[in-house]
């Protein structure tokens, strides 16, 4: 049985393939996706909601005064894309391994995307696997999905919310933007109890519910401003703000070169001939040790103390396992 996102892909297919306008019968009749069997009503209403899907993702979609339809193509597609095996066959499993991902909200968007360049690139010959997430990947991936388009439109969230530390409670947030790392999905916006700016991970979110109401009219103004980049944090760097410390790092003179690159631009980086000192506020203490074991050697923990404990504690079990 073919899906929805196959049926609106076969329909955009099948438009950029015909030479001349067709009408919705000829649609019907020849598009995978659309049953003989299905009342007249239902498959008119369909047909116009995979049409408005279309024009969406950035398909041109036109009609003339019978009822027929046609794409214009100089409208949709960018200049020809001259791909080489090597590229296509990159493409196709990149494709297909973000597509079959769970925790890829974007599925649908990406066939189409695929559609955009050329039908051939939608085989799913090429296997590949993909993991955004590391924990509960479906779940992740079904609240991106409808946290994304409460971005999209601007509607307000309510969800249940675990903390590190164990607390659970009621949050209200307007979304601004979605972000992966490190094998967990984020939303950030502004948390409406508190007045400010929260990011939270989707992995502790239950029970979201999406305001509903007025669903064509925005519940707020995302900041002209707002860039999620901002948001995207080190790994040490989520958790309570109860639990901020001061961590100090040192990169010695064969790591100050990578510097830059690994603070991404956080905290306070001071640099001098011998290497750089890096300053920057840390909530989870054994993610800071494993970030310095990541990224390593010559990078050293100076403090808080606890850090460089679990620092310790952990090269020691690595030493007694490895002999």
């Amino acid at each position: 049985m073919v899906d929805a996102v196959e049926r609106i892909v076969n329909l955009a297919l099948y438009l950029a393939a015909s030479s001349e306008p067709v009408r919705r019968e000829v649609i019907r009749a020849e598009v995978a996706g659309y049953p003989a069997d299905q009342a007249l009503a239902a498959f008119l209403r369909t047909c116009e909601r995979d049409k408005e899907d279309l024009r969406e993702a950035g398909f041109a979609i036109e009609t003339d005064e019978k009822g027929a339809y046609w794409l214009d193509k100089a409208s949709t597609f960018t200049t020809e894309i001259e791909l080489s095996e090597q590229e296509a066959a990159a493409l196709r499993a990149a494709g297909s391994a973000l597509a079959d991902d769970p925790a890829f909200p974007f599925a649908a968007d990406l066939r189409l995307a695929l559609a955009k360049l050329a039908s051939d690139l939608c085989s799913p010959e090429v296997a590949a696997i993909s993991q955004l997430a590391d924990e509960d990947a479906k779940h992740q991936g079904e609240l991106a999905s409808r946290l994304n388009a409460a971005v999209t439109t601007r509607k307000r969230a309510r969800f249940a919310y675990t903390t590190a530390a164990g607390a659970t409670g009621e949050r209200e947030l307007e979304p601004y933007g979605l972000f992966v790392r490190d094998g967990r999905w984020y939303v950030t916006g502004r948390d409406t109890d508190r007045g400010a700016p929260r990011t939270f991970a989707l992995e502790r979110i239950r029970d979201l519910k999406v305001n509903t109401r007025a669903a064509k009219t925005p519940d707020f103004d995302r900041p002209a401003d707002f860039d999620v980049a901002g948001f995207i944090l080190l790994p040490f760097q989520y958790g309570s703000d109860a639990g901020t410390v001061e961590a100090r790092l040192r990169f010695g003179p064969s790591a100050a070169w990578r510097a830059e690159a690994l603070t991404l631009r956080r905290g306070t980086l001071e640099t001098s001939d011998d290497g750089a000192d890096w300053t920057i506020p840390s909530r989870d203490s054994k993610k800071l040790a494993a970030f310095v074991i990541e990224n390593g050697p010559d990078i050293s923990l100076l403090a808080p103390d606890d850090a460089v404990s679990e620092l310790s504690i952990g090269l020691e079990r690595v030493i007694r396992a490895h002999g």
